[in-house]
């Protein structure tokens, strides 16, 4: 058997059969050594990119690469726009199918649901068989089930079909950003990233609005769906003949196939002597993002933090009706309206951060260059954005009445807007920078509770709305929000420290904490 010899000089794509732990899936270029063998004994090759390889996704062109960046934010969009829509058609649903007003938030909250199973699906999948065919599959079954939708005679058929509908729509959830992590460096990846995690909150913004205009036209509130469907189609057929395969073991495997099909039948690909037993990925899939989970402090807090946050968002779908369309008397498609700043407030968020945070880490690179930039040094947008939001909550609820012009409250939005989208920006990018390749088990756990949040939150919401009153029941959620606002200082403070004890986090050098003068100008 050959052992292996990394060396960035190398210009062979074909190396010896190594010790497979030292593989990762950031595949570099590499040469292999051989070890002495007797009388021409065959050598197994492992296949590598080439450097410049046009086959390795980070060699593609510039243009390429924001094409597949905008495609798979367009594929969350797709999916968040439709957690949301029913909420603008809850009336046609209740008047149809005689509903109390639990089934239809159900309608919401059983497609967020869905978001609790999918990301344990489809994220393995895609490291097994590759992004692409788990797109197409799980897309494709997607658009089936909003056909369902638009058929549905009964209330089960609604019930099952949102929650299907859900996990099959947790692929791009999961997967796109993944994506993005294919295609881009570190350098550039907060960038596409930025951009991307503006989906999420952009979707469930324009649900309401779309379908509240489709009720007061007059038109079948089957006809959301229908738009759904159709939506969900044009992206589905922009996946079959757009979107390559961008997983690089995935690629490195259909190489390794090509040079034995060609003749080379020594070539393999890394992936292909590394087979996992079911028990080990029953393992990593379920059992390693929940044990993290409960054993790193720093993961635990921001999770409880991002699904708060999250929860709220799907609880202002509740929330919202309550305030404009019973305070203010506005029409289904004029309360829509109201979504929008958040989204708004989404874009200003994401605007500043590529505007001023961006060029700082940058910076920042370079000052700790060849070390790391320390996770803290992330903690500068929280520290803005977590008071800013506390701020909001109070601000919607002392200026929800319907004697008080709805723009103040409409405003409040805008500010929500800014501070969920800087604070998911922050701790995302925080909990990739502190676990590195335990990051996909760490994000798997955070996926999933944050859904269950996002599912929950609008269950109870009406009922506190109704009982505390607009005005104490935002401030409650105001009050838990000032709670949490501690939650990024204690990071900054406490978190090299944690990161010391941590059994999966990745300790920095001493040279890459962040600057201090820096943050402090923040």
């Amino acid at each position: 058997m050959a052992t292996y010899s990394a060396s960035s000089s190398d210009t062979h794509a074909e190396h010896p059969i190594q010790d497979v732990n030292a593989y990762s899936n950031d595949v570099t270029h590499s040469e292999g050594r051989k070890e002495g063998k007797a009388s021409g004994e065959d050598v197994q090759y492992l296949v590598s990119f080439d450097i410049g390889d046009p086959k390795n996704p980070q060699n593609w062109s510039k243009a390429r690469r924001w094409y597949l960046t905008i495609l798979g934010g367009m594929l969350v969009l797709n999916a968040t726009f439709s957690s949301s829509a029913p909420s603008g058609i809850a009336a046609a649903l209740t008047e149809e199918f005689k509903l109390s007003e639990e089934v239809v938030t159900l309608t919401i909250s059983l497609f967020v649901a869905g978001y609790c199973v999918g990301p344990l699906l489809w994220g393995p999948l895609s490291e097994e068989f590759g992004r692409r065919p788990v797109f197409i599959v799980s897309f494709f079954v997607y658009t089936m089930f909003q056909i369902g939708m638009a058929l549905a005679k009964n209330t089960a058929s609604l019930l099952v079909f949102r929650f299907l509908g859900g996990v099959f729509a947790a692929s791009p959830l999961t997967n796109s950003g993944a994506l993005i992590s294919d295609i881009w460096d570190a350098k550039i990846r907060g960038k596409a990233l930025a951009i991307f995690t503006l989906a999420p909150f952009a979707g469930p913004a324009l649900g309401p609005t779309v379908a509240g205009f489709i009720y007061v036209s007059g038109t079948s509130w089957r006809w959301l769906f229908w738009v759904l469907t159709i939506f969900a189609g044009v992206c589905w057929i922009l996946i079959v003949f757009t979107l390559p395969e961008t997983y690089a073991p995935i690629i490195l495997v259909q190489k390794a196939r090509q040079k034995r099909k060609e003749g080379d039948t020594r070539c393999y690909a890394p992936m292909e002597v590394t087979k996992k037993t079911v028990g080990q990925q029953v393992e990593h899939v379920l059992a390693r993002p929940f044990r993290m989970l409960f054993q790193e402090p720093m993961l635990f807090a921001a999770t409880i933090y991002m699904s708060f946050v999250y929860g709220c968002l799907y609880l202002l779908f509740e929330a919202y009706p309550i305030v404009f369309t019973e305070g203010h008397g506005f029409s289904a498609g004029i309360s829509g309206l109201m979504y929008l700043p958040l989204m708004l407030g989404g874009v200003t968020a994401v605007t500043t951060y590529l505007l001023t945070f961006n060029p700082r880490y940058e910076r920042e690179v370079q000052r700790c260059s060849p070390h790391p930039v320390a996770p803290e040094f992330r903690m500068e947008m929280a520290l803005i954005a977590a008071p800013i939001y506390a701020a909001s909550f109070f601000w919607f609820a002392w200026t929800s009445s319907p004697s008080i012009s709805f723009w103040a409250p409409l405003v409040a939005g805008g500010a929500m807007g800014f501070g969920i989208c800087w604070i998911f920006l922050s701790l995302f990018n925080y909990i990739i920078d502190t676990y590195l390749m335990a990051a996909a088990s760490a994000l798997a756990a955070n996926t999933v509770v944050r859904s269950l949040f996002g599912a929950g939150f609008p269950l109870f919401a009406s009922q506190m709305y109704v009982k505390l009153g607009p005005q104490w029941a935002s401030s409650l959620l105001g009050f838990v929000s000032l709670a949490m606002v501690p939650i990024p200082f204690v990071f900054l403070k406490f978190g090299a420290r944690l990161r010391q004890k941590s059994k999966h986090a990745v300790a920095k050098h001493p040279s890459s904490r962040p600057n201090e003068s820096s943050i402090s100008s923040a």
